[in-house]
């Protein structure tokens, strides 16, 4: 059980990229997740994917030389979550559907793979972290950052390019 939620349904296995096919593969889970239940459900389904996460990443890595695998994408769902939780907000306030705002999940991708491999700042200090912290709390921490990203994007659109 721990591989197939570590790997996101064995999303991690594929090649090449493997988190990038994971914070892809987050995007239709998010708005299944926000089709269901709106900005409450898709946070609360993030905390709960990052707490999973952090329990299956334990055991995947347990005497494992390599503490990092790439495979292992749940810290990706995790993050790129939270980088949509500006869109599904916004969804919600607009009373429109989660892919109407379709530029918002573009830019929470974008953003989000960005800070995940560049590892700026906290992000990298996150990163540094042993054992399944580090795996999980760099895409937490990255997945933040994006959401501000989308945040005061989606303000720029609506009140400078709209007016």
């Amino acid at each position: 059980m721990s591989r197939i939620i570590a790997t996101f349904l064995y999303v991690g296995l594929l090649k090449p990229a493997p988190g990038t096919w994971g914070s892809l593969a987050a995007l239709p889970a998010a708005w299944a997740v926000h089709a269901m239940g709106g900005p409450i459900l898709l946070i609360a389904a993030t905390l709960a994917v990052a707490a999973v996460g952090w329990w299956a990443t334990a055991v995947e890595i347990a005497g494992a030389e390599d503490q990092d695998p790439s495979e292992i994408v749940i810290d990706e769902v995790a993050g790129q979550w939270i980088a949509l939780w500006p869109v599904s907000v916004g969804a919600a306030m607009a009373g429109t559907g989660f892919t109407a705002l379709w530029p918002g999940i573009l830019t929470a991708f974008l953003a989000f793979r960005l800070f995940d491999i560049w590892k700026p700042g906290p992000v990298g200090l996150a990163d540094r972290q042993k054992g399944p912290t580090g795996v999980m709390l760099d895409d937490i921490v990255a997945g933040g950052l994006a959401a501000m990203v989308v945040a005061v994007a989606a303000v720029f659109a609506h009140l400078v390019i709209a007016t």
